[in-house]
């Protein structure tokens, strides 16, 4: 089994197919531990954003594809078209291109390291890491220190968030006279709620499973800030201006029958809504609505392009130290592979050497010459160092050209 990674993303695969591949945070403990005890790979750390779902294994992508397809009780056809597999060189230049933001939907963005990071601590917890991931990973999150110290590929880079209030700006002027409702307390909507409330809307409620979580939300944001209940939603959604979602649930919480009601006590006012979960909070079907603006993650493109340009300077330097850095952990890692094949032929020429010895000291001892010692000590170690290597040449074939070439090279035969 090999180094290699299985995965979809925004460049890949529509929001559709997205979702249904993605795992849950509460979930993902028990799926990375199921698939690092599977046939299919003996480590394994599984990353899952709104932007892309990647196993990083070690086994066979074939197998690692089918426990996917199983897991999510899918068909392997309908997601093999979206994946991409890459072998053991191409998975680390990955890792590290991922980490570095330069395979990020916004180029450069920083929060996808956090993410990794995430994800290779609950490996870590479940003991799905061994030897070959905990290297991947330890040097990339070198690579990705030293790419955002060295170059300037993170430099105005226009995040989610930010980009959030960007898009609720083109409808309403100013944010300071809408009231503002976040749907869950996770990591991105504190981000989002982070740049809303720096406009001072009139009000900003989090609803959330758990009040506490809410609560605490609502305390770092401000006096005009307050929490409610998901359940709470049918009857208060109608005095909010902006919704935005992200949550953890497999399953919609907005749908349009709620929306609807909710647009008929607004009487026409319009209500914008961004949904930023993968799974979708919000039913598709709420965008057919008039007077019912509705994004999604991959509606946010055109915005967070914004600066790309420059960034794509600093990228091309980022993407040279990428390479530099993949070759580097390669050579390091076969040198690695290579230690005990250095020890087995080491121990075997001190085995030689030990046979050769004893028999040269017990010619001795029967009076034999030095001379004559020597020259028996010679032929018998030179005859059993090259034993090997010739009677393995004697038995290639035309299609062995590799090895007698690798033979040729460990004994400067080449000439």
């Amino acid at each position: 089994m090999q180094l290699t990674a299985v995965g979809l993303n925004h460049q890949t695969a529509p929001l559709s197919i997205r979702e249904k591949l993605a795992f849950a945070a509460a979930g993902l403990p028990e799926a990375v531990r199921n698939l690092a005890r599977s046939n299919a790979a003996t480590e394994a750390v599984i990353l899952s954003t709104c932007n892309r779902t990647e196993l990083y294994c070690v086994g066979n992508s074939e197998e690692i594809i089918r426990w996917l397809a199983d897991y999510h009780s899918l068909p392997i056809e309908e997601i093999s078209p979206y994946l991409y597999t890459l072998g053991m060189r191409e998975t680390v230049r990955h890792a590290f291109r991922v980490a570095c933001g330069l395979d990020s939907m916004v180029l450069g963005e920083p929060q996808i390291l956090g993410q990794i990071k995430d994800a290779v601590r609950v490996a870590q917890e479940q003991k799905s890491m061994g030897k070959k991931l905990n290297a991947l990973f330890q040097k990339t999150f070198s690579v990705a220190k030293e790419v955002r110290t060295d170059t300037a590929v993170g430099e105005n880079s226009v995040s989610m968030a930010a980009a959030s209030v960007k898009l609720a700006e083109q409808i309403f002027p100013d944010i300071g006279d809408l009231n503002v409702l976040f749907i869950g307390a996770g990591e991105m909507i504190e981000l989002v709620a982070t740049y809303f409330a720096a406009k001072n809307p009139r009000l900003m409620t989090v609803a959330n499973r758990t009040p506490a979580r809410a609560q605490e939300l609502c305390d770092k944001l401000g006096v005009n800030a307050e929490p409610c209940l998901l359940s709470d939603l049918p009857a208060i959604l109608h005095d909010y201006d902006v919704v935005v979602s992200s949550t953890a649930s497999q399953l919609p919480i907005v749908g349009k029958g709620m929306v609807e009601r909710a647009l008929k006590q607004r009487q026409s006012m319009p209500l914008f809504m961004l949904d930023l979960a993968v799974p979708r909070d919000i039913e598709a079907e709420v965008g057919d609505l008039n007077d019912a603006y509705l994004y999604t993650v991959d509606d946010m493109v055109n915005i967070v392009q914004s600066g790309k340009e420059a960034r794509q300077k600093a990228a091309a330097a980022a993407e040279e130290l990428v390479s530099e850095k993949v070759a580097e952990f390669v050579r390091q890692q076969q040198g690695r592979q290579s230690v005990p094949l250095i020890r087995a032929l080491r121990d075997e020429g001190e085995k030689a050497r030990k046979q050769v010895l004893e028999n040269a000291m017990k010619q001795l001892a029967r009076g034999a010459t030095a001379e004559e010692v020597l020259e028996r000590l010679s032929i018998q170690l030179t005859n059993k160092l090259l034993h090997s290597p010739t009677q393995t040449l004697n038995k290639a074939g035309e299609e062995d050209k590799d090895l007698v070439h690798a033979v040729a090279q460990i004994y400067h035969l080449d000439k």
